[in-house]
């Protein structure tokens, strides 16, 4: 069952005791442990709740249209926002990981820190309802949410924009290289624009990497 301090962490995130330890350890599990049980199908729940809770907050907070909403939305729920996140409270060094994926460096990733964190949020879903749960994922993401997450032009948008105001052809993106063990995958992505240049960036997956180099290549030619 949860350890004392893992039990104390997770009374504070979710302002009270937990309710079903077993649920709630089964949110910190990641597969490399080869427990009968992981965080991944808590984790496809709690990525839905957050969804639906960031979307209400979003509709209720912001004047913007469809798409400016759905932009924000997008980068206040993605993997790298939910790291962040879980980085904050400190979740680390919580979660179950096999000695293998601990040696890796998992317990920083971002794919794992951001996978348990939506797991967390759908054990506190199945454990305490929704509007408990929706009120501490306002509570964790509030900094996000108040900041400018998702407010500026996506960078491979403006890209676009930048080559087409330019007369240049479309970005192209291609994997250069991908490292790691499959919990802790690194891609390489370099984007490039004939006539102009390229430019290359490393993160846990595809969309984050494509995303930081269409950033570097602006900063070097834009």
């Amino acid at each position: 069952m949860l350890g004392t301090e893992t039990h104390e962490f997770l009374t504070g995130l979710a302002g009270r005791p937990p309710v079903d330890e077993a649920l709630w350890l089964e949110a910190l599990t990641h597969g490399s442990t080869g427990a009968a049980r992981d965080y991944q199908r808590l984790e496809f729940l709690g990525d839905r709740v957050l969804g639906m809770v960031i979307a209400e907050w979003l509709y209720k907070l912001d004047t913007g249209n469809e798409g400016k909403l759905s932009q924000r939305l997008n980068a206040l729920v993605s993997r790298t926002a939910c790291a962040r996140v879980a980085r904050q409270i400190g979740l680390g060094p919580h979660i179950r990981l096999g000695k293998q994926a601990r040696d890796d460096g998992g317990v920083d990733s971002d794919n794992i820190l951001g996978d348990v964190m939506e797991a967390l949020i759908g054990a506190s879903f199945v454990t305490q309802g929704f509007e408990t749960t929706a009120e501490m994922v306002r509570r964790l993401w509030t900094d996000l949410v108040g900041g400018q997450a998702g407010k500026a032009k996506h960078p491979k948008s403006a890209l676009q924009e930048w080559a087409a105001g330019n007369r240049r052809k479309m970005p192209e993106y291609r994997l250069v290289e991908r490292s790691g063990p499959d919990h802790a995958a690194r891609f390489t992505v370099a984007v490039s624009i004939k006539g102009v240049g390229e430019a290359d960036a490393t993160a846990s997956s595809m969309r984050d990497a494509e995303t930081l180099a269409a950033e570097a290549f602006m900063k070097r030619f834009g």
